[in-house]
């Protein structure tokens, strides 16, 4: 029997194909789209918006949306100047009077198709708390099942927005990554004012040469992208890291112009708008995107060559007695790096015992008894996550 051809995404039906199937979306609306140049929001686009979204719920599909542009507006409303957003309280006490604003206006536009709207603010502490992430996902779960849209924003009122520590979300377009792969929805879209992943031209990206299809993101494709929104937190860049993790966990990205006109109607046509990213040939399991993705590292130890052999070659756990050194102060449960004799970083993992239990063993020299990190809990970097670690 003759092979059926793969889709080709040049080809507007096959792209369609790709797309129609998706039944769970997760949609990215940023700052830019959200709001007009005046920092209010802009009632009539994201109605033109709400009307693609419905077309969305009312053809079977279950869709999540990602809002930005709360701090935006709670600045306008506030009579606060841009320039005194890099003050943390100040950011917070615009988050807290632009969510308002924010979920009164959705719910405005999303009235005429009789769709109800559920908020979600979460913390990086949901995502990084394995309970709290499977609790969350419970409740998308049931919202979803309930008919209801999830409106998602990072709660900015109790967050630190601007800190030295790596974050986990960064913005609301790994955000909306992350919220794919909780949910292992099958589309990401990711509305901004920029056209898509632009070509580069003579060392600078050209306007009008969009990038149709990305089968993988590549450092080359990484170094032509650089710079921040004006009014959001993300970039070229930041968008690239979400449909990374998208790819990652099985998903279709889209980065497309969510200021042209009926943009969601064409993506799901199967024309030919923004950049469209593949799913990715290996897909990470659930635990382990979480793991490369979500999880918070609190401590790391360094493991001696049999054990590095035991656990890359040998695909096995990793016992106590393989550990040499011990660093941070963790507790069973916790998520831990673990390095080589040479410092290179090898993965990370749930820790089966706490940072005391070891640091008492290699203390007293007694050899230390038991599995350390359980394969089915440890993910092994790769050599390009190695180099990021």
């Amino acid at each position: 029997m003759p092979t059926r051809p793969k889709p080709d995404p040049s080809d507007a039906s096959d792209r369609r194909s790709l797309l129609v199937s998706a039944r769970r979306v997760v949609v990215k609306l940023g700052t830019g789209v959200v709001c007009t140049a005046e920092h209010e929001f802009d009632r009539p686009h994201v109605a033109a918006l709400a009307n693609g979204i419905a077309a969305l719920v009312h053809d079977g599909r279950q869709v999540v949306l990602v809002s930005s542009g709360a701090i935006t507006l709670g600045a306008a409303e506030l009579g606060i100047h841009r320039s005194r957003l890099r003050d943390a309280s100040v950011n917070r006490a615009c988050a807290a009077v632009g969510q308002c604003k924010l979920m009164e206006a959705y719910a405005e536009v999303f009235q005429p198709h009789g769709l109800k709207l559920a908020q979600v603010l979460v913390t990086e502490d949901d995502f990084t708390d394995l309970n709290r992430y499977l609790i969350l996902r419970q409740t998308f779960e049931k919202l979803l099942k309930l008919g209801a849209i999830p409106i998602v924003n990072e709660n900015d009122t109790v967050t630190n927005i601007y800190t030295e520590q790596a974050p986990v979300f960064r913005d609301n377009d790994r955000l909306a990554a992350l919220v794919l792969s909780k949910l292992d929805a099958q589309a990401l879209i990711l509305l901004s004012n920029v056209e898509g992943l632009l070509r580069m031209v003579d060392g600078a990206p050209d306007p009008g040469d969009v990038v149709s299809v990305v089968t993988e993101v590549t450092e080359a494709i990484r170094e032509s992208a650089s710079g921040k929104s004006a009014t959001g937190r993300g970039g070229m860049t930041a968008k690239l890291d979400a449909a990374e993790i998208a790819m990652q966990a099985g998903g279709l990205v889209v980065i497309a112009n969510g200021r042209a006109p009926r943009i969601l109607e064409r993506i799901f046509a199967g024309e030919n708008a923004g950049t469209l990213f593949l799913p990715g040939t290996q897909r990470l399991a659930g635990k382990r995107r979480w793991l490369a993705f979500a999880s918070s590292v609190r401590g790391q130890v360094t493991i001696n060559a049999n054990a590095c052999k035991a656990l890359l070659n040998g695909h096995a756990s990793l016992l106590l007695s393989g550990v040499i050194a011990c660093k941070g102060i963790f507790s069973s449960g916790q998520v831990i790096a673990v390095v080589d004799a040479d410092g290179a970083a090898l993965g990370r993992g749930i820790a089966e015992c706490g940072s005391h239990e070891i640091t008492d063993s290699l203390s007293s020299g007694a050899a230390a008894k038991g599995v350390l990190v359980r394969r089915e809990n440890f993910l092994i970097f790769s050599g390009k996550e190695q180099s990021r670690a």
